[in-house]
């Protein structure tokens, strides 16, 4: 495609050849000629020096310095490059499609209805009741329970699970091995010691756009439901406990747990390996570095790190201030051994 093309598409403003022929997309760091990149990231803008890259989507005040000897580079510029790279590998790339029909290995219960232009892979199973809606692609080995309620354009690829009664809105997708409404973690203790299981008896709703990476959980309530809100982006190894609710385009990174009942606000974005307890509330648009623990409840708007978590400026202080302990040991050893000689000398004066 040449670059002319590819700026007219994305809306930006083209600065070099606009005839240059464009193949592919690629990071900066393995883009060759004929490949377009980009850089959204102040830290590799450095590396505009020496991509090989024809063309870089870059922001529309980047300052591009190129090293002598090598071709021109032409530039794209963005009000959101990591946006427009997003969009400029769909020019280049499609996702396989799948044709309607149903395969003849797949369990289709009698009562249970499927939507229009559905693609139902080898070894699916839709049980009683389940409704699945038009466009919908189960790849291979997906599970629908009974009385499950989904949504348009649903794509689930192998060995998802969608539990009993659970509710799916339009355009979500379920990455590998995914469990939508498995059985929180429930269990009330007897009086001889032993646990006795509580009957998860609610349900789980993922609203429109929601995606969920392979191998995360989202448990059913014990009562009522457990809520994913409309455009909200859960990662890998992600648990979400039962009756949580999660707010609208919040993303959950890798290996995120939250406890039973914990409230994350709209926009929100959890870091790696960040742990909620639960019964609490985290605020629109609050931010939670990689593996903060969180025992209380986050305002709107603010960013905490640590474990247990503090405002990160905090945070930040007290991390310098650990790494001065070393010496400040030394320091307080010293004094002790200063303070001990006149307590002795004291006491031979005395």
């Amino acid at each position: 495609m040449k670059l002319e093309e590819i700026a007219k598409r994305l809306a930006c403003q083209l600065e070099g050849d606009p005839g240059v022929e464009i193949h592919g997309v690629a990071g900066i760091a393995q883009a060759a000629a004929g490949q377009l990149t980009f850089v959204s990231n102040p830290r590799y803008r450095q590396a505009l020096r020496t991509t090989l890259a024809s063309a870089v989507i870059v922001s529309t005040d980047a300052a591009v310095d190129r090293q002598a000897g090598l071709p021109p580079l032409a530039l794209l510029r963005s009000a959101n490059p990591y946006l427009d790279f997003a969009r400029a590998i769909e020019l280049f790339y499609q996702p396989p499609q799948y044709a309607p029909g149903i395969h003849p290995t797949a369990v289709i219960a009698p009562t249970a209805q499927i939507g229009r232009n559905a693609h139902i892979g080898p070894y699916c199973f839709v049980d009683e009741g389940a409704a699945i809606g038009r466009d919908a692609v189960l790849h291979s080995f997906v599970t629908i329970y009974r009385g499950a309620r989904i949504g348009d354009a649903f794509f689930a690829h192998a060995h998802a699970v969608v539990r009993e009664g659970c509710r799916i809105g339009h355009r979500v997708v379920l990455q590998n091995g995914v469990v939508v409404g498995g059985d929180g973690f429930g269990f009330a203790k007897k009086a001889d010691g032993r646990w006795y299981k509580m009957i998860q008896s609610g349900v789980t709703e993922l609203g429109d756009d929601v995606e969920i990476q392979a191998n995360s959980c989202v448990d059913r309530a014990t009562v009522g439901q457990t809520t994913i809100r409309r455009g909200s982006k859960i990662d890998d190894l992600v648990l979400v406990g039962h009756g949580a609710t999660v707010g609208e385009d919040t993303l959950l990174c890798g290996q995120v747990g939250l406890a039973g009942t914990t409230e994350i606000g709209n926009g929100c974005i959890l870091g790696g390996q960040v742990g909620c307890s639960g019964h609490l509330k985290v605020g629109d648009g609050a931010m939670l570095t990689p593996q903060s623990g969180v025992p209380n409840d986050i305002p709107a708007g603010a960013t905490y790190s640590g474990s247990p978590a503090i405002e990160h400026r905090q945070w930040l202080k007290n991390a310098a201030t650990l790494n001065l302990l070393p010496d400040l040991g030394k320091v307080v050893r010293r004094l002790e051994g200063e303070l001990e000689k006149l307590r002795n000398a004291e006491g031979s004066r005395g």
